[in-house]
């Protein structure tokens, strides 16, 4: 009755009549709200689905294809390892995902996390599922103290405790939806809470300070240029980055690399020989690690220009939802030179 509805879940009553989750789209909603809100990941999901409606059917996806789709959604090399998995369970399995354990970890991009989340939800085999949302679920009713992420091994053995050996895909449903929506980071509803007898922090008066978390350390900040050149014809000139590294896969402008706020700016890489302005304002981005700042120098350039780096895309063929936010802002601020992309 109280279960969050989502499209890759079977509801509990149908759970319990026999019907089992697709394990496609456990593992690529997983995979999806990786570092990303469920409020986000609701329309990539339902994008992804309705065009790539099996493994299968995405492991035959042209990687572009699949890297426009994922634009915005960030921690790109989520999407990278998206397509390396799909295409391995084609190739091992038959484009089946596997119920044993051991042989989901054996799959490129699935670490323990996902590999128990898979098990618990799609198999329901008893694994235990830690997320965010559990962690504090279960530092709050331990009344734990040791701050994350060192608490992790300390939380994993008290969650492995519960874990039920009947539906435990359900059970870990349940934890996930009580961390998310009544043992929330702020205010938690402990009134309504099912576990409120027996919570520890309820009682200690400690459950708003739970989890502790040790402090994080002040980001660096690096910047860098781009460059944004279109054509005559309304061509723009892009490249697809290495597979390695930050965005990789992606479709992006040419540009210097990042370096540390206290260097001087890197010297100039512009893709070819133009009439190059720089845009007012400038792109500030955060990653995981790092603040970026970027500033934009842009040209128009004629149909024969010759880039010695990248490709022109023409205009009919080029969309801006295919970007990286990073890249996206640099596009927008072109696009409205009279405000800053933030």
């Amino acid at each position: 009755m109280h279960a969050r509805r989502m499209p890759w879940r079977v509801p509990p009553a149908q759970r319990m009549a026999g019907t089992l989750p697709d394990p496609y789209r456990i593992w690529l909603s997983e995979v999806m709200l990786q570092q990303t809100t469920v409020a986000t990941v609701g329309a990539y999901f339902e994008r992804f689905t309705t065009r790539w409606p099996t493994v299968a059917e995405l492991a035959a996806a042209q990687d572009a294809d699949v890297m426009g789709e994922w634009a915005g959604l960030g921690y790109y090399a989520r999407a990278r390892n998206l397509l390396k998995c799909a295409r391995a369970v084609v190739e091992r399995h038959g484009g089946a995902f596997p119920a044993d354990h051991a042989a989901l970890l054996a799959l490129p991009g699935i670490g323990p996390y996902t590999a128990a989340a898979v098990s618990a939800i799609a198999f329901d085999q008893p694994h235990t599922v830690l997320d965010g949302n559990v962690e504090r679920v279960i530092a709050r009713l331990y009344d734990i103290h040791t701050p994350l992420p060192g608490a992790k091994s300390e939380l994993m053995e008290k969650a492995g405790a519960l874990t039920p050996q009947t539906r435990p895909g359900d059970y870990a449903q349940a934890v996930m939806d009580l961390g998310a929506t009544i043992c929330t980071p702020r205010s938690p509803a402990c009134g309504i809470c099912p576990w409120r007898a027996p919570c520890a922090a309820r009682a200690a008066g400690t459950a708003a300070a739970l989890p502790k978390k040790t402090p994080k350390k002040a980001k660096p900040v690096r910047h860098g240029t781009v460059y944004l050149a279109q054509r005559s014809d309304g061509a723009w000139l892009l490249e697809t980055r290495p597979d390695s590294g930050l965005l990789g896969g992606m479709l992006g402008w040419p540009g210097s690399d990042w370096v540390d706020s206290s260097l001087p700016m890197p010297e100039s890489a512009a893709p070819l020989a133009a009439n190059w302005r720089e845009t007012p304002g400038e792109v500030r981005h955060t990653f995981t690690h790092f603040h970026l700042i970027l500033r934009i120098l842009q040209a128009k350039v004629e149909v024969d220009a010759r880039p010695t780096t990248g490709h022109f895309v023409p205009r009919e063929n080029f969309r801006p939802s295919d970007l990286p936010t990073v890249m996206r802002k640099a596009y927008d601020l072109v696009r409205t030179p009279s405000a800053t992309a933030l």
